[in-house]
């Protein structure tokens, strides 16, 4: 729920004449005990699909979380504005995408100006599921989250329904899938299976083909595109769940381990590396019926190389550089000619 109140990729898409736009909002921020205060969530300003602007609001609800004791305190808080001034002349799309990672209600918008929808650009739809890593865990801004660079490279519309911690093959999120009106679509399935423990790989294989069969019955035949896990070293040959390393937290810092054995592998419990080989197997074995259907590998992604260069800093999660890099190695795999959402397709 608390993934879900925080949407990713959202954002307000009107054409205008305005030289300023304001807009009333009421955050709601979280605060991790003996964790460095996370920065106020960011709006980003896109005009004519370029950024022009960065800013964050104030005030707000503040809900504070120890993750040693299990409690939350609920603070309620003012409603702050944002503004955005100096903007150029004549008619232009104007697009204000909400913060990836605090819930955001709105409130009020104001201009200078009439405005009115978005043109229709004519960008096919690109649907998309993933775990913390999709929904933007520790990206640089809302509009450069992976999945949203990525988009802006393929030149299709985003929607996003990365879910932070939740992507868990879960049926209600397939049929979500299924429902949404959608030209391309991926799913990015793996970490969060494993980081908490939730199957075995008895259970992993239906799962995966009821999800797919679930999406299918709305997309009988779009490009549909499996992705596996990133490198991520905790969890390649380690199984699960994955905990806080809360005697790093009692240093300041965030990080997770693993607290999984290896050998209980043989008992069917899931690593990053078992995931893999049964989705090529799962994807192999269903194309044969369904040549729409695409696998790409993770670690095509970030691999051993890009962790060596870029670490992930809590053993989890890329950071903002990171994000960059994926988004821009998913667009040349996926968008470019011959991958799987190849326009030709």
């Amino acid at each position: 729920a608390m993934a879900e109140s925080q949407p990713s990729g959202v954002r307000l898409a009107f054409r205008t004449r305005a030289t300023f736009v304001e807009l009333d909002t009421l955050p709601t921020k979280r605060v991790y005990v003996g964790v460095p205060p996370r920065p106020d969530g960011g709006y980003d300003l896109l005009v004519d699909g370029r950024l022009a602007g960065q800013a964050s609001v104030t005030g707000g609800n503040t809900v504070t979380i120890d993750l040693a004791a299990g409690t939350a305190e609920h603070r309620p808080g003012p409603v702050g504005t944002l503004r955005f001034a100096e903007l150029p002349g004549g008619a232009k799309d104007v697009e204000i995408w909400l913060p990836h990672n605090e819930t955001t209600e709105l409130v009020a918008l104001r201009t200078d100006a009439p405005i009115e929808p978005a043109r229709e650009r004519g960008r096919r739809v690109w649907l998309h599921h993933g775990s913390s890593i999709s929904h933007g865990s520790d990206a640089a801004s809302p509009s450069t989250t992976w999945p949203a660079l990525a988009a802006a490279l393929g030149d299709v519309a985003l929607v996003n329904l990365g879910l932070g911690g939740s992507a868990l093959l879960d049926p209600f999120t397939a049929r979500a899938l299924r429902d949404t009106p959608a030209d391309l679509i991926s799913v990015k399935i793996g970490i969060n299976l494993v980081n908490t423990d939730l199957m075995r790989l008895r259970a992993f294989g239906p799962a995966v083909h009821g999800f797919l069969d679930t999406i299918r019955e709305g997309h009988p035949e779009i490009p549909l595109l499996v992705v596996s896990p990133i490198l991520c070293p905790l969890h390649e040959n380690v199984p699960g769940p994955s905990a806080m390393d809360f005697a790093a937290l009692g240093s300041g810092r965030l990080l997770f381990r693993a607290l999984g054995d290896p050998a209980e592998r043989a008992n069917g419990k899931l690593t990053l590396g078992v995931i893999r080989d049964e989705l090529a197997r799962i994807v192999r074995q269903r194309r044969a019926e369904d040549p729409n259907l695409h696998y790409l590998d993770g670690r095509d992604l970030y691999g051993e190389a890009d962790f060596a260069e870029l670490p992930l800093p809590d053993r989890l999660h890329p950071d903002a550089a990171t994000h960059r890099r994926i988004g821009e190695r998913f667009a040349k795999l996926v968008f470019a000619a011959d991958g799987a959402f190849d326009r030709s397709r």
